[in-house]
C-alpha cells in the first residue's frame, strides 16, 4: 500500500500547475493558448517574462524533489522510485486541466535529484551545455535525460536506473513531435516558435 500511497503522493505534487498559475497571477492570460500549449517553463517563456519562466522552471522543478523526498520519509526507501514516476506523469497529465500539461523535463530533474544527486548534476550540466551550443531546448533536455539514464545506470545499478529510465522514456515520448522536428530541421530555437 505505501508505494500506491506514494505514487499517489508524486501524482498529486506533480499535477500543480505553476506554469498556469503564475502566468494567470502575472496577468498574461493562459499559457496554453500560446506557443506549444504547454504549462512548462519553455513556453512560458515565450510570453516574454524570463523571471516568470525561471520561477516555472524552479517550482517544476521542487515539486519533483519534494514528492520523492517525502515519500521517502514517510513511506520508505522503496517507494521513492513510485513517487518520482507519480510526479512526472501528474505534471505531464493533471487532472485539473484536462490531463493537459508540460513534458516533464523540470520535474523529471528535480526527481533525480531526491533519487540520486549525480544523476541530476550530469542530466543537469548536460542540459545546460547543450543549450548554450545548440540553442535548442528540445535537443538539450533529451540530451540530458538520455545521460541520466546512463549516470543512474552506472551508480546506482537497477534499484536506481529502472524509475529514471522509465521517466526517461517517457519525456521522450512526450518529445515526439520535437524529434520529428530535429529530424526535419526545423525546430525552434529557445525563444522561438514551438
Amino acid at each position: 500500500m505505501n508505494v500506491a500511497y506514494a505514487g499517489i503522493l508524486g501524482l498529486l505534487l506533480g499535477s500543480i500547475p505553476f506554469g498556469l498559475i503564475l502566468t494567470q497571477a502575472a496577468g498574461l492570460g493562459d499559457i496554453r493558448a500560446i506557443g506549444s500549449g504547454n504549462i512548462g517553463a519553455t513556453n512560458v517563456l515565450r510570453t516574454g517574462n524570463k523571471k516568470l519562466a525561471a520561477a516555472t522552471l524552479a517550482l517544476d522543478f521542487l515539486k519533483g524533489a519534494v514528492a520523492v523526498w517525502i515519500a521517502h520519509a514517510v513511506f520508505g526507501t522503496e517507494t521513492a522510485g513510485f513517487a518520482a514516476i507519480g510526479a512526472v506523469l501528474g505534471h505531464c497529465h493533471p487532472p485539473w486541466l484536462a490531463f493537459r500539461g508540460g513534458k516533464g523535463v523540470a520535474t523529471a530533474l528535480g526527481v533525480f535529484l531526491a533519487l540520486a544527486w549525480p544523476v541530476f548534476v550530469a542530466a543537469g550540466l548536460t542540459w545546460l551545455t547543450m543549450a548554450k551550443i545548440s540553442r535548442i531546448s528540445s535537443a538539450s533536455a533529451l540530451t540530458g535525460m538520455a545521460v541520466a539514464a546512463l549516470v543512474a545506470l552506472l551508480w546506482g545499478g537497477w534499484p536506481l536506473f529502472w524509475p529514471v529510465a522509465l521517466i526517461v522514456i517517457y519525456v521522450f515520448i512526450r518529445h515526439h513531435a520535437n524529434i520529428r522536428r530535429l529530424l526535419a530541421g526545423t525546430e525552434p530555437r529557445i525563444g522561438q516558435g514551438k
